[in-house]
C-alpha cells in the first residue's frame, strides 16, 4: 500500500514525508483494518512531523481525522462488518485500568496510545484501529466533510465544553482554523455571540460568514468582555491578551497540544477567580457526542483537498495559514 511516511523529523518546508509502499496491516485480535478514503490534516501532524512533540515511533505514517471503510476484522471483533464506514480519531487506545481511565478520565490515561504517534495513522491507504476506538459516522456528511470532524471538531467541542461557556453568553476565539470554524458553528448554534481574533483577513471573512459578530485582532478589545475564550494558536504570548478581554469569573480554555512559552504576567490578569486551563486529548465519549452534536446542527464544514502524495504541501500551506477552514487528504 501507499502511504506518505516520516522517518525522522523535519521542518515542514524541508518535505519530511516521503511516499512509499508498505505491506498490508493485518488487524490483530480485537482490531479492524480501515480502507483509507479521507484523512484531515492537523496541528498536531505538522508538530509530530517537526519534532515539536516527543516521537514513541519512528518510521511513523501521520494522520488521525480518518474516514474510511472496515474491509477486515480481527478475532473477536463484533462491532462492525465488512463494508462499514468508519471514523478513527486521535485516541488510539487506552488502558482501561488506570486510575485516571477508572474516573472517566481516559484521555489522560497513563498508557494512552494516539493515532498517527504511537501507531501508524491515515496519510496511508489502509490502518488499523482497536474496534473499540473507531466510530460509525452519520450519514449526512461525506468522507470529506467527516474527516475533520474527527479531531478539530472533537477538540473544539472538549474546549468549548471546558470553557465553560452557556447558551447566550459572549464566546472569543483566538485563532481560526479548522477547530475554531466547526466550533462557531456549534456556539452559534446555542444563540452565544462570538468574537473571532486572527491577521488574515480571509480567515476574518470567513469568520464573519459563519456568524462571527465582530472579528479583530489579538490585543484589540471586543466590543463587551468575554464570558469565556479559547485560544487554538499555539502562541503563549496570546494568553494574556485573552485574559485582559476575559469578564470576571471567566474561563480561557487552551485548546493546542503544544504553545510556546507564557509570558510573565501581572497576577491581576487572573485575579477575580479567572480560570485558565489546558485541553488535552478527548475522549470516546467526546467523539461520540460531537458527532451527533455535528448531525443535528448540522455542521458545514469548510475543506481544502490534497491528494496523498500532496500531503507535504498540505502541511506546508497549514503552517502558513493558507488553509481555510480544513485540509483533507484524499486518499
Amino acid at each position: 500500500m501507499r502511504a506518505m511516511l516520516l522517518e525522522k523529523p523535519r521542518l515542514a518546508d524541508e518535505d519530511p514525508l516521503r511516499l512509499a509502499e508498505l505491506p498490508l496491516p493485518v488487524p490483530a485480535a480485537g482490531e479492524v483494518r480501515v480502507r483509507v478514503r479521507a484523512c484531515g490534516v492537523c496541528h498536531t501532524d505538522l508538530h509530530i512531523v517537526e519534532g515539536d512533540l516527543q516521537l514513541p515511533k519512528l518510521p511513523v505514517v501521520p494522520g488521525h481525522q480518518i474516514v474510511g471503510t472496515v474491509d477486515a476484522l480481527g478475532a473477536g471483533v463484533n462491532e462492525f462488518r465488512e463494508g462499514d464506514r468508519v471514523g478513527v480519531p486521535w485516541l488510539y487506545s487506552t488502558c482501561g485500568e488506570c486510575a485516571y481511565c477508572r474516573k472517566g478520565l481516559e484521555n489522560l490515561c497513563e498508557r494512552g496510545r494516539f493515532t498517527g504517534l504511537h501507531a501508524d495513522g491515515g496519510y496511508a491507504e489502509a490502518m488499523v484501529v482497536p474496534a473499540a476506538f473507531a466510530y460509525a459516522l452519520p450519514g449526512n456528511f461525506s468522507d470529506l466533510e467527516a474527516a475533520p470532524l474527527l479531531c478539530a471538531g472533537v477538540i473544539g467541542y472538549r474546549a468549548l465544553k471546558l470553557s465553560n461557556l452557556q447558551p447566550g453568553e459572549r464566546l472569543g476565539l483566538y485563532g481560526f482554523g479548522a477547530s475554531a470554524h466547526i466550533v462557531i458553528q456549534i456556539a452559534r448554534h446555542w444563540n452565544c455571540e462570538v468574537c473571532v481574533f486572527t491577521r488574515a483577513e480571509s480567515h476574518r471573512q470567513l469568520a464573519r460568514q459563519l456568524g462571527a459578530a465582530w472579528t479583530g485582532a489579538a490585543g484589540e478589545p471586543p466590543p463587551a468582555p468575554l464570558d469565556a475564550a479559547i485560544i487554538f494558536a499555539p502562541a503563549g504570548k496570546l494568553v494574556p491578551e485573552a485574559l485582559r478581554a476575559l469578564r470576571k469569573g471567566g474561563t480561557l480554555a487552551l485548546a493546542g497540544i503544544t504553545m510556546s512559552s507564557l509570558p510573565e504576567m501581572e497576577y491581576q490578569l487572573l485575579y477575580h477567580e479567572r480560570i485558565l486551563r489546558s485541553v488535552a486529548n478527548s475522549t470516546r465519549e467526546d467523539v461520540r457526542s460531537l458527532l451527533r452534536l455535528a448531525a443535528e446542527i448540522p455542521v458545514c464544514t469548510q475543506i481544502e483537498t490534497f491528494q496523498l502524495p500532496e500531503a507535504n504541501r498540505a502541511l506546508q500551506n497549514l503552517k502558513s495559514s493558507r488553509i481555510h477552514g480544513a485540509g483533507v487528504l484524499v486518499i
